[in-house]
């Protein structure tokens, strides 16, 4: 065990005060529910409550009290980054050598908590089935219940600080758009592409890894698919998704680029597209229900004849994400949607037809809604 110096504050991405608050939060939904421990190990949710976002190699795991302080099982060589980013100073570190498990086992054990109720995250990505069922395992005396969408929910609304995470991973999308855009023409390859945004993304303060997504020519309506060799040529569209982070929290963009004039068709679809959803965010505020809002852009795309169906999402949540989890959807835009938009909400919202898409990250404000990312909205002629 260890007990730790504070780091200096603003290593941190967020106050001790800010991360506080959070933990009380948590700690009142255990109690509603009659957890004595959270075993927190979702990514997002470490870094969430303690500021700490480990690798994926091992098991590591904070044990949250219903009261109290947390307790942190890590990964020795984890030891410097967490030490770095988090507030939490009661930590337990394991080698490589070592279980994690049997290491959550001991602790447990040696602080007589063996016998108490624990809150499980039965959704985590880091939770997988022999995992769960060897902790359970390895505390034959305790009891477990399921913690699932909780945390998720509460993150649904952001801070003033989340917020403007936000506004500045929106505003490196924007440069990086931009210079994928300026990138492309005739003879250019997506690769050559994708260097001029992830250069210029990394230059403006991106911290993630896959800061792209990117489909040229025939394969333009591949919105999820890998980046290849494609070179462009006359009347090949490009898509590009920028999807950078910053401190963790994503914004991204879509934006269609053609090589060469547009013909008059293509054109009038991708004004359409964007009168669309120029439509549609007029109607995000507080209070509307999602499916009002996704019915504009969901019909308005079918009536126009832009796409026979319309069966994906028009919008999801967009903030901290972790390295597996690329998108989420707590909240998604669909005809069945049954929640309302709240203030301090924040969206991906995205629609496309005809190999071209278009996207921004939009807040729910107080009145209305603001776009956060800010590449202007049309088609791009290289």
């Amino acid at each position: 065990m260890n007990e730790t110096t504070s780091a200096p504050e603003n290593s941190r991405a967020f106050s001790d005060a800010e991360y506080h608050a959070r933990l009380e939060a948590v700690q009142a939904r255990l109690r509603e529910r009659g957890a004595d421990f959270l075993l927190a190990d979702s990514f997002e949710h470490l870094g969430y409550i303690t500021g700490f976002m480990p690798g994926g190699s091992m098991y590591q795991v904070a044990i949250i009290p219903a009261t109290g302080a947390p307790v942190m099982i890590l990964r020795g060589l984890d030891e410097p980054t967490f030490v770095e980013q988090s507030w939490v100073g009661d930590y337990v570190c394991f080698s490589d050598l070592e279980d994690p498990t049997d290491v959550l086992r001991r602790e447990v054990t040696r602080r007589g908590w063996d016998g108490k109720t624990f809150a499980v995250e039965m959704d985590s990505h880091h939770l997988p089935v022999w995992r769960h069922e060897s902790i359970k395992a390895a505390l034959p005396g305790a009891r477990f219940i399921d913690f699932s969408r909780v945390l998720w929910e509460m993150r649904i609304r952001k801070s003033a600080r989340e917020i403007a995470y936000l506004r500045e991973a929106a505003r490196i999308a924007d440069a990086a758009m931009m210079a994928a855009i300026d990138e492309a023409g005739q003879g250019k390859g997506e690769r050559d592409v994708a260097a001029a945004l992830y250069a210029t993304a990394i230059r403006e303060g991106a911290d993630n890894g896959r800061m792209a997504l990117i489909a040229g020519g025939r394969r333009s309506n591949s919105l999820h698919g890998a980046l290849g060799h494609h070179v462009l040529d006359a009347g090949d569209i490009l898509h590009v998704e920028s999807i950078p982070a910053y401190r963790g929290y994503s914004a991204r963009l879509m934006r269609s680029t053609i090589v060469g004039d547009p013909d008059p068709n293509t054109a009038a679809a991708a004004q359409q597209l964007v009168d669309l959803q120029e439509r549609q965010f007029a109607e995000m505020r507080p209070g509307v229900p999602a499916c009002d809002v996704d019915r504009v852009l969901r019909q308005g795309v079918i009536a126009a004849g832009l796409r026979e169906r319309y069966e994906n999402t028009t919008g999801y949540t967009i903030g901290f994400l972790g390295a597996l989890r690329t998108s989420d959807f707590t909240r998604c835009f669909l005809p069945t949607a049954d929640w309302v938009l709240e203030e301090g909400m924040v969206f991906h919202m995205y629609g496309g037809a005809r190999g071209m898409a278009f996207s921004d990250t939009v807040l729910v404000t107080a009145d209305g809604h603001e776009r956060l990312t800010k590449v202007e909205r049309r088609l791009f002629v290289r």
